[in-house]
């Protein structure tokens, strides 16, 4: 908006856009909660107090009004639909700006697939803002579908809508001072270079924390937080499908600390996206927790602005976007209208018609990126030892434990054993069809009999099967391969459930409710077949990921992530 019109709007001598009078503003810079009007002209906040004219009038007759929320740290991949479609879900719960790291799909087509998530954003009702994908691959203990140096991180830069380089996982190569991570930290030196460090601390941590690396999402104890939050870190509190550490991180968050702390969703399934929320839920949550409500809001609005620096959103005040969110209950809030630059885009849980978008169209590089012959897998574990390393998972965390069991052979080989909950797991290299095939066994996931596959496996997205038999799992791999990826369940030869992932292997081009209805037939499958967790589908998907404590398993083998290399699957007697 010109200047002067800006100017003249605020002083109240033009007609404003938009007015919502008798408002209860949520301020987040003076902690109050006070009377005011709020008049809108040209998508931004004009002013506040009385005496202000508009073309149009809303009557809040005393609701609440606070800034959209903002998310700090955001997947969209895991939602199973492309941004447009993740909009559909975000955008009624209040959600106006999220900041999301397109690694999932960069693991899989690299630029093609950020420049895929930029351009399906385009005309959303939301503000979707990029990190550039600082860790494809993960690691060297991996093969992916893509790798990005410095170099191509640095074409990204100047697009509309990147802001900065996304969470740097691989923190042994920043505290060793790998050339290549220190590459990209240099090419973003003047932009947010957001952390991923679990469990990091001492001297490494300092190292890591030199680098002017400003953040972390991993923080599962209030010592690891608090020892991060002393050394400048911002700390972003999450609470995902699989990772819950929000009632675990709520002490660390006082009047002292709070302004250091932001909301982040990171990874949300759909059914958790439709029954519970974004960061709406969050704040819920924290509100719940004993977060007084205006400090629960402001980490989920001013708080990441002021992070990512975003100076024109996240509070209430004249000049700022007017991305703002109405509701009843300022001890659970819950969004009745949502308004985008000054617009209604939502209202009673959905969008208003003029600001759906229409559906997403992929190209065919996005497409078509299963690349498997299973007719040359195979599964098959010699008994070479009696004592194996095992994976144990952990309900609602992403961090395993790294177990020693003595191992079930029969004919020969290791296998599964369901009575004591020990299941054999792979993982099939599926970007280019090298035939690698990382073999372990995990307990915690609690199959009885069957197999559960998928091509959602953090961060390099290879084909990841877990099982009670070797059949059960082929059977599960071979029909998400045909699929061109996505995720299944099998009994034997019998494919019990079936959820078609074709961008990507990651994203589903039908609605948020379809792919929430097929979610809901995977998850009764999976505890059909004995399993108890919440969401194993997103447990298996983090088995995978070799950047987060304590061992994991890849394409190319188990990985002790503490020792950050690849170990044997026996034990020497």
């Amino acid at each position: 908006m010109e200047l002067k019109r800006l100017l003249a709007l605020a002083r109240g001598d033009e007609v404003a856009d938009l007015l919502l009078k008798n408002a209860q503003m949520i301020n987040v810079f003076s902690s109050e909660v006070h009377a005011a009007d709020v008049a809108v002209a040209g998508g931004a906040i004009v002013g506040l107090g009385k005496d202000y004219a508009a073309r149009e009038t809303v009557d809040l007759d005393g609701r609440f009004v606070a800034p959209g929320f903002i998310d700090a740290h955001v997947h969209i991949e895991s939602s199973m639909v492309t941004p447009r479609e993740f909009a559909r879900a975000v955008v009624p719960c209040g959600v106006t700006t999220v900041v999301t790291d397109p690694h999932e799909i960069a693991n899989v087509c690299g630029l093609e697939g950020i420049r895929f998530m930029l351009a399906d954003a385009h005309g959303v009702p939301f503000t979707m803002l990029v990190n550039a994908s600082s860790c494809v691959p993960a690691t060297h203990m991996e093969t992916s579908g893509a790798s990005l140096s410095a170099d191509d991180l640095a074409t990204l830069k100047p697009l509309p809508g990147v802001l900065g380089l996304a969470e740097v996982m691989n923190f042994p190569g920043v505290v060793h001072g790998d050339d290549a991570v220190l590459a990209k930290l240099s090419a973003f030196a003047d932009r947010v270079r957001d952390g991923h460090a679990p469990g990091l601390t001492g001297q490494p941590l300092n190292a890591y924390a030199a680098t002017g690396i400003s953040s972390d999402h991993e923080c599962t104890t209030i010592e690891e937080a608090r020892e991060k939050l002393r050394l400048g870190m911002t700390i972003f509190v999450r609470e995902a499908t699989n990772a819950r550490n929000l009632r675990t991180l709520i002490p660390l968050i006082t009047a002292e600390t709070e302004r250091r702390c932001c909301f982040c969703t990171d990874d949300r399934q759909p059914a958790d996206l439709l029954d519970e929320g974004s960061i709406d839920h969050l704040i819920r949550l924290g509100i719940a927790e004993g977060l007084h409500p205006v400090t629960a809001i402001r980490m989920g609005t001013l708080n990441p602005a002021e992070h990512f620096r975003l100076h024109d959103r996240g509070a209430i005040a004249p000049g700022r976007r007017a991305d703002l969110v109405v509701f009843t209950d300022l001890q659970s809030p819950r969004a009745e209208r949502v308004y985008v630059s000054g617009q209604l885009v939502a209202e009673n849980g959905r969008l208003v018609p003029a600001a759906a978008p229409a559906p997403s169209a992929a190209p065919a590089a996005v497409r078509h990126t299963v690349h498997v012959d299973l007719a040359k897998i195979d599964l098959a574990v010699p008994a070479t030892g009696r004592r194996i390393r095992v994976i144990g998972a952990i309900e609602n965390q992403l961090i395993t434990n790294h177990l020693v069991m003595e191992a079930a052979r029969d004919d020969g080989r290791l296998v599964a054993d369901p009575r004591r909950d020990l299941l054999k797991m792979v993982v099939i290299e599926r970007h280019r069809g090298t035939g690698n095939v990382g073999k372990g066994f995990v307990t915690g996931v609690g199959l009885q009999r069957g197999a559960l596959a998928g091509t959602v496996a953090h961060d390099h997205h290879n084909l990841v099967v877990i099982g009670a038999d070797d059949r059960s799992m082929l059977a599960a791999a071979r029909a998400v391969a045909q699929a061109g990826g996505g995720q299944a369940a099998a009994d034997g030869d019998t494919v019990l459930a079936l959820l078609p992932l074709p961008i990507a292997g990651l994203m589903s081009d039908q609605s948020i409710e379809r792919v929430r209805g097929r979610m809901d037939q995977f998850l009764g499958a999976a505890r059909q077949l004995g399993s108890t967790l919440h969401d194993p589908f997103m447990a298996m998907s983090f088995l995978a990921l070799e950047v987060i404590p304590k061992l994991k398993l890849t394409d190319l083998g188990l990985v002790d992530v503490e020792k950050f290399e690849l170990v044997p699957l026996v034990l020497k007697d």
